[in-house]
């Protein structure tokens, strides 16, 4: 995957062997940048609104393709989600983020990756005391190559349908933030799948 001059800087040591800390875009409530901060204080409660994405990818029978998060992540450890979320380095447009790090987390790149609109949310995570305050880019998008995921980001991976899902979401831990994202995809989700999906 290429970098951009906004991936390379984020990704750049700081001389003595560590990373430098990850800058967050802050946003107003339009979405207009109006700042940055470092990804664990944007997301230290209260919380502080800032930009961030949310991928849903399909496969040809329509089934989404969720992802467990590694176990060793400081937020939301083990829990299943979208595709693939995160936030854009500053500068950085949401679309590329999103296409970025779906290859990072999943080896995969989208053969179609749509624009589904935007959702603004407040969600708190009663397990790590953090908060996402987030303006969420949503796409929708083609997953026909082989998930090939880091093991460092990705616990493990389904494809499910709509009638799975629900059957799953019943029984085992989701992200805070997943039925908010889904919810606010689906229009686009069923102009994607078809209306035999049953999203």
């Amino acid at each position: 995957m290429p970098t951009t001059p906004a991936t390379a800087a984020n990704s750049a040591s700081n001389g003595t062997g560590t990373q430098e800390p990850i800058m967050l875009e802050l946003v107003d409530e339009s979405g207009n940048t109006i700042g940055t901060a470092e990804k664990l204080s944007a997301h230290q409660a209260p919380g502080q609104l800032h930009r961030a994405f949310s991928v849903f990818l399909f496969d040809e029978q329509g089934r989404l393709l969720l992802q467990q998060r590694a176990l060793g992540k400081y937020h939301s450890p083990g829990v299943w989600s979208n595709t693939c979320c995160g936030h854009p380095y500053p500068g950085e447009s949401p679309f590329a983020a999103a296409a970025r790090r779906t290859h990072e987390e999943l080896g995969l790149s989208p053969s179609l990756l749509a624009q589904a609109g935007t959702v603004r949310y407040n969600h708190p995570d009663p397990a790590s005391g953090l908060v996402e305050q987030e303006f969420n880019h949503l796409f929708v998008g083609l997953a026909q190559a082989a998930v090939r995921p880091d093991p460092e980001e990705v616990e493990a991976t389904a494809f499910v349908t709509a009638e799975e899902l629900a059957k799953r979401h019943a029984e085992v831990p989701f992200s805070a933030w997943f039925m908010t994202v889904l919810d606010a995809a689906r229009p686009a989700i069923r102009e994607l799948t078809g209306d035999a999906a049953g999203w």
